[in-house]
């Protein structure tokens, strides 16, 4: 990156919360000293056969020392330590591999995890010598990003701050869903929030209290469809990712601000991108989950091939459109598989796991939420093993003047 790009950071938000390095939860081994070490790869074959560190292939088998007289010690992980700590719960095969080679075992500590730090790794081998990757920033193995990747990430993510923005007064969240190969804008939306009016209530028989909930809900349905229009009813209130309850303190004070509990900025946003595919696929019926499947992976292979466009337009989102073909159910993306969002505030944890549900690749934000952040400041969904997909997840920093004045003229704080 350079020039006014270089004050812009792209911060990986790992899946494990942080520990100090001298912190880190650890697990008890069975460990030996090998007295022969020309009989050490024999002992390791032998090991990994009958005793494989399943949960902890971060841990190397051997640790080696260098003693005085520049003589080396090298001790060996036979299996994990059994839960009582007794030695009669060794497995019988490691036993007879105790006994063939006459090995003394002894209880050692290693980390339970891999580190994610080289700060975590260094203390790690203070215990037993662990392996360290650098944490991987586009999945695939990518162990950063490029120059030209940087200064995309850094002009979507000032198109998100300026969409927030561009409400005026209103505090919203903002997002917008990209397509990395094609370098566009696919979906944007803000939070849609609305003001309107609740009759006023009045003493009278069950037939008045009815006629009023009928009002309350006919102005309801005109405001879902003011917001949906972008209309001139929109007023400010909290970020809904921020306050994803608020909703039900609104009603439970009986004001008259209306807060749809589902319309955050990448609900709004994921429902924008699923009316573009409808409109792009108009005729795209899916007759059996075979032929869907078969099409899903045609899919994904022919977006692998598709070049890359050059130069970053966040200005029109439909300029590509036709490039996509209409009414052919291989060339249909699958919901946003292999897409990326930028949002301006964390999202809450119902918005990222539907960015979960929308196979979403990458999520980029500009401000930590630290209420009901789901994604870094609360919770850590992206790290959540039961969940059948997983995205990476970055937090975009600028320069602190930069984003203090985006944020107040956002927040109105």
């Amino acid at each position: 990156m350079s020039g006014e790009a270089d004050a812009w950071r792209i911060i990986h938000v790992p899946g494990r919360s942080p520990v100090p390095p001298d912190q880190q939860l650890t697990v008890n081994v069975v460990a030996a000293q090998i007295e022969q070490p020309k009989l050490t790869s024999t002992i390791i074959r032998r090991l990994s056969q009958i005793a494989p560190l399943e949960d902890l292939h971060h841990v190397k088998r051997v640790k080696k020392q260098c003693l005085e007289g520049a003589k080396v010690q090298l001790s060996v992980i036979l299996c994990p330590a059994p839960e009582n700590g007794d030695f009669d719960g060794i497995p019988c095969d490691v036993k007879d591999v105790i006994t063939s080679y006459q090995l003394s075992p002894f209880v050692a500590k290693v980390c339970k995890y891999a580190a994610s730090s080289k700060e975590e790794w260094v203390e790690q081998c203070k215990l037993w010598p662990t392996s360290f990757h650098p944490p991987t920033y586009n999945i695939s193995g990518i162990t950063g990003f490029s120059e030209e990747d940087s200064r995309s990430v850094v002009s979507f993510m000032k198109y998100a701050l300026e969409l927030a923005k561009s409400n005026g007064s209103v505090v919203v969240n903002a997002a917008a869903i990209v397509d990395p190969l094609s370098n566009q804008v696919i979906a944007r939306a803000c939070d849609e929030v609305c003001s309107w009016h609740t009759p006023k209530k009045e003493v009278g028989t069950d037939s008045t209290k009815s006629s009023a909930d009928m009002t309350r809900w006919i102005e309801h349905e005109l405001c879902l469809q003011c917001c949906s229009s972008g209309g001139p009813e929109q007023v400010e209130t909290s970020i809904s990712c921020l306050h994803p309850r608020g909703w039900v303190d609104e009603q439970t004070r009986g004001s008259s601000l209306f807060w749809h509990p589902l319309r955050h900025a990448a609900i709004v946003a994921i429902e924008s991108s699923a009316a573009r595919d409808r409109r792009l696929f108009p005729g795209v019926r899916h007759e059996d989950e075979a032929t869907k499947e078969e099409c899903i992976l045609s899919s994904a292979k022919s977006q692998a091939k598709r070049r890359k466009t050059e130069g970053t337009d966040v200005g029109n989102d439909d300029k590509n459109d036709d490039a996509h073909g209409k009414g052919d159910l291989c060339s249909r993306p699958y919901l946003c598989t292999g897409n990326d969002i930028y949002l301006v505030w964390e999202p809450c944890t119902m918005c990222a796991m539907a960015l979960v549900h929308q196979r979403i690749r990458r999520v980029f934000y500009a401000f930590p939420n630290p209420s009901a952040g789901a994604l870094g400041s609360v919770h850590r969904l992206q790290g959540e093993k039961s969940l059948n997909h997983h995205y990476a997840v970055f937090r975009v920093v600028g320069p602190q003047d930069i984003l203090n004045k985006a944020k107040t003229s956002i927040s109105g704080s």
